[in-house]
């Protein structure tokens, strides 16, 4: 540690020393120069550090009865943690808040005593209020999205027996306002549209089809796709970082499921089967859900294709490169009387995303 040497150290040398640092010891580097708290900020160095030091990522919990304290599922080292919501930077009206979406570091919160959305970095501990576009404001199927220079929010909205959509651009911070589609798109509300092309892709109710909703002109298409056989629910979800768009569905008769597969859009806008859920945990998963799909949701988070219950504690997830199932048991902090409400979410923090 001789500073003789330190002093002599190339600018690029030294950041990439700087690169293999803890993220807290990183963090406290900031106050003591300049240069260093300009770094946290940094593309390039934020780049190089999430590749250097491996960000850790989580599945995040959100329940009812766990106000503003949040259970956390480290998917790199496979252990559970817990995150206490940092209050401190939340505006005065954030007594009480939902969370309703995440996306790219991200979180989207609504806060029913101030007719708000909230949209905040946990990590970089800052945040944005968004009012609603008008009051009283009931919405729907929230999605967050994230654009190359910030995002947007998508939702329906039932106002005078008519379906509209909104969305919120975080670049002119305004709300757009555009026609829903008839009829409702789904009997899961838990479930968030699937982000493709520059679009939100929907399933639609029996007769199972897929429609999107381009965010950049709203215009609502429906997908000429022949859909597999014998569905009994259907949910879309996408991996952005490659452009694919996937579905899960049940396929069974009379409304019951005897299994569940994963099929991938393919170049032709067909549907190509990738896996199949084993029987025995197919069994355990349709158990869970008693065979009531809308509360049946999936996201995606970092090559897993997870399959979550609102009435169920644990995660089913696909390791997609690998075609494998695998089950996220249950967190030790949860009493066994947490029956309903559970809403999973994926956290891959990220200190350059700006609210």
């Amino acid at each position: 540690m001789d500073p003789g040497i330190w002093s002599k150290l190339p600018p690029e040398l030294l950041d990439h020393i700087l690169s293999f640092l803890p993220l807290k010891t990183l963090l406290n580097l900031r106050s003591t120069c300049k240069h260093f708290k300009s770094l946290v900020f940094s593309p390039s160095f934020i780049s190089k550090y999430s590749s250097a030091s491996l960000f850790s990522s989580f599945f995040l919990l959100s329940h009812p009865q766990c106000y503003s304290n949040f259970p956390l599922y480290d998917t790199i080292r496979g252990a559970w943690r817990k995150l206490a919501l940092p209050l401190s930077f939340l505006p005065p009206s954030a007594a009480q808040f939902n969370l309703l979406s995440s996306c790219n570091g991200l979180f989207c919160f609504s806060l029913p005593n101030s007719s708000s959305f909230l949209v905040c970095n946990l990590l970089a501990k800052s945040s944005r209020p968004i009012q609603f576009p008008f009051f009283p404001f009931a919405f729907e199927m929230l999605t967050l999205v994230s654009t190359p220079l910030g995002y947007k929010i998508f939702l329906l909205c039932s106002k005078f027996s008519s379906n509209y959509a909104f969305v919120y651009d975080s670049e002119v911070h305004s709300w757009r306002q555009f026609d829903g589609f008839q009829p409702l798109l789904a009997d899961n509300f838990h479930q968030e549209g699937a982000s493709f092309n520059g679009s939100l892709y929907f399933a639609t109710p029996e007769p199972f089809s897929v429609v999107c909703f381009d965010l950049e002109n709203g215009k609502w298409e429906n997908l000429d796709t022949e859909m597999p056989r014998e569905l009994t629910f259907v949910r879309l979800v996408s991996n952005t970082d490659e452009g694919k768009l996937y579905m899960v569905g049940g396929i069974g008769r009379n409304g019951i499921s005897r299994s569940m597969k994963l099929w991938e859009m393919g170049d032709g806008g067909n549907w190509v089967e990738v896996e199949r859920l084993p029987e025995l945990m197919c069994r355990k998963f349709m158990s869970v859900c008693y065979h009531n799909y809308e509360h049946v949701y999936c996201f995606w988070h970092q090559d897993m294709i997870c399959v979550c219950c609102h009435t169920w504690p644990e995660i089913l997830y696909c390791k997609v490169s690998r075609r494998t199932w695998h089950w996220i048991p249950k967190c030790p902090s949860i009493p066994d009387k947490w029956s309903c409400g559970f809403r999973w979410f994926s956290f891959v923090p990220d200190l350059y995303t700006l609210a």
